[in-house]
């Protein structure tokens, strides 16, 4: 199961500076143990979740 959400990031300021957020699209992955900054392809982002989750 996965849970996403979307934060503006000029509207949520100290979020994104909590993460350093320095653009968008930037996924963050169970508070910050995966990341992934730019638009990737579906693998890509699969690949990072599997990883970050030790599969």
């Amino acid at each position: 199961m996965v849970l996403a959400e979307g934060v503006e990031a000029m509207e949520f300021q100290e979020l994104s500076q909590s993460y350093d957020i320095s653009g968008v699209p930037d996924t963050i992955i169970n508070d910050g143990a995966g990341r992934i900054v730019g638009a990737v392809p579906e693998g890509n982002l699969l690949a990072e979740l599997m990883r970050t989750v030790g599969k």
